[in-house]
């Protein structure tokens, strides 16, 4: 309800409903050029829908846009049922999704901070009704009707997080010192993450075709080549008109994102409206830092596409791929690759008989594969390796690349 929304925006909202777990037993649509101070609605279109609710024998009743407090709780007056708007029902199912200890208190504080600004309605409601959509989390728990003890607990939770989110950056710093770059899944949300993220690193995480599917971050080591890896992030999905209180609570998690040396942006190429999908993503990149981290499109699902579509413009950086059978990942990986550790350097080194060292190190990391020696105890080694081997090499022993090559 609200004002005109397209049937793209529609079928989202369904869709959002039905992964609170919801069964949907009639719909309004209302045109609303002017939002009322006291419905939202105009007084007519209110009137029917209490009239709907009583005729449906609906228990709640989800607005697809925001709504002021007061708004919830005279809709409540007259239909005599919960009200809930799209942050709620948003929260709702993130509050059903976290199962990390972060992302439980992240959730809490996202409930607490929403629900903080609707404590002028009571909630005697949640004396009557123990669970259901829009009362999980810290309202069936206990009814903290002062504003100040809703305060206390929120600061309590900022305090937590605090040091979950400083253990999150020791374990980012090590992986630094480690010199593991990281790569990080973005995308709408039922975008095939989570599947992709599976097929990439060999992992079994549940991808079920649902919104918001994942909540909590999950990281895997993802082997490009021998003696090259990247850690794989998959994150939140997200969703058009992201609600403020989960940006700004899961921006810790999201850093994973903003560290990133490369962002894997999936996009569900069967999707009709992918483009719009894809600017609703870069906006909440933007909001969290991340707009400036280098991105590979990867248009996922290419298996459900009836015929020719057209994907992105010419000069973005794409990938085709399935994710479910698994076509187009080989040039998936060989262009992370290329983006993040950089081409393989091969040719010929030469080398003195004093830098025996660096002969031994090569010869440790499998590198070298054929060696002459001359009359004067120098080594012509035929080497071929990573770019990021190279780098630490050449960067420990003061090598150029102008000391490979490309003939003996």
């Amino acid at each position: 309800m609200g004002r005109p929304v397209s049937a793209d925006e529609l079928q989202e909202f369904r869709a959002l409903a039905h992964s609170a777990g919801a069964e949907v037993v009639d719909e309004l649509n209302v045109r609303v050029d002017r939002p009322s101070p006291r419905y939202f609605t105009g007084s007519g279109k209110a009137e029917e829908l209490a009239q709907r609710v009583k005729s449906s024998g609906a228990e709640l009743i989800l607005f697809s846009h925001a709504l002021a407090p007061n708004q919830e709780r005279n809709l409540e007056r007259l239909t005599g049922v919960r009200v809930l708007d799209r942050n709620g029902l948003i929260l709702d199912i993130f509050a059903q999704r976290a199962a990390s200890f972060e992302g439980q208190l992240q959730v809490e504080l996202a409930q607490l901070e929403h629900i903080a600004t609707r404590l002028v309605r009571g909630w005697t409601h949640l004396e009557r009704q123990k669970g259901g959509i829009g009362l999980r989390g810290p309202g069936e728990t206990q009814l903290e009707t002062d504003r100040r003890l809703v305060a206390q607990k929120i600061k309590r939770l900022k305090e937590r997080l605090e040091r979950v989110q400083r253990q999150r950056e020791t374990g980012r710093r090590e992986r630094r010192r480690a010199n593991l770059p990281t790569v990080a899944l973005v995308g709408y949300t039922n975008a095939g993450k989570t599947t992709l993220f599976n097929r990439l690193a060999g992992a079994n995480l549940d991808a079920r075709d649902q919104l918001f599917a994942t909540l909590d971050p999950t990281i895997r080591r993802l082997n490009l080549s021998p003696g090259e890896e990247v850690l794989l992030v998959d994150t939140v999905g997200f969703v058009r008109d992201l609600p403020h209180e989960l940006v700004a609570a899961f921006r810790a998690t999201l850093t994973e994102t903003r560290d990133a040396r490369l962002l894997l942006h999936v996009i569900d190429a069967s999707d009709p409206h992918h483009e719009d999908r894809m600017r609703q993503v870069e906006d909440v990149l933007a909001v969290i830092g991340a707009a400036e981290v280098p991105m590979l499109h990867v248009y996922n699902k290419i298996d459900d596409l009836t015929g020719a579509a057209e994907l992105g413009d010419a000069g973005r950086a794409k990938i085709c791929v399935s994710a479910l059978t698994g076509e187009g990942i080989e040039p998936l990986l060989h262009a992370i690759r290329a983006e993040v550790v950089g081409a393989p350097v091969a040719g010929h080194l030469r080398l003195e008989p004093a830098q025996n060292r660096i002969r031994a190190q090569l010869f440790d990391w499998d590198a070298v594969k054929s060696e002459e020696i001359d009359a004067m105890g120098r080594f012509t080694l035929e080497v071929e390796l990573s770019a990021r081997r190279w780098r630490e090499l050449s960067e420990k022993e003061g090598l150029s690349r102008d000391c490979i090559s490309q003939k003996a």
